[in-house]
């Protein structure tokens, strides 16, 4: 979001994580854990809300970002890690023009994955390419030490990708 010119506001649940999202360029970041996200979007905003939300949790989280968003906002639920049930205002979507989607690329088809593909080449490679997004990964380790790596995302104090390897057979 960044890359194209977007103000980013990320979420994360410890001031360690916080500062990672500053550094890696969001121009604010909320500790959810110690701070009201839908208060200090408000703040940010100057109370106007946002375009944009990416939710991975979903849940009772939903309720606050619906209220976090501007007029003619969108919310996508890309997980739900906090649960599928949720309670919203459904009267300030239709006063706002609120969206609400989700998606998910499980069940779809080799051909829409495809296009997907496709786009990602011509849209977001050539910001991979350039330098202005890069992948952020925490560590990398041997397939044999699998175990490791799963303790490690268990344990929620990594920051990007955990990697698994594997050594070409000859």
């Amino acid at each position: 979001a960044k890359a194209v010119g977007a103000r980013v506001f990320a979420t994360a649940g410890s001031d360690e994580k916080c500062a990672a999202c500053l550094a890696l360029g969001a121009d604010a970041s909320i500790n959810y854990r110690t701070h009201d996200f839908q208060t200090e979007v408000a703040r940010l905003t100057d109370g106007q809300g946002v375009d944009v939300i990416l939710d991975m949790v979903a849940g009772s989280y939903v309720a606050k970002e619906v209220q976090s968003l501007c007029e003619d906002g969108r919310l996508v639920i890309i997980a739900v890690q906090g649960g599928v049930h949720s309670e919203f205002d459904a009267g300030l979507v239709l006063r706002r023009r609120l969206t609400v989607t989700g998606s998910t690329l499980r069940p779809r088809s080799v051909a829409f994955k495809a296009l997907i593909a496709q786009a990602c080449l011509r849209s977001v490679w050539p910001l991979l390419i350039n330098g202005k997004i890069r992948p952020v990964i925490h560590s990398t380790f041997d397939a044999a030490d699998a175990a490791q790596a799963h303790m490690l995302m268990e344990s929620n104090r990594h920051v990007g990708k955990i990697v698994l390897t594997w050594e070409k057979s000859s």
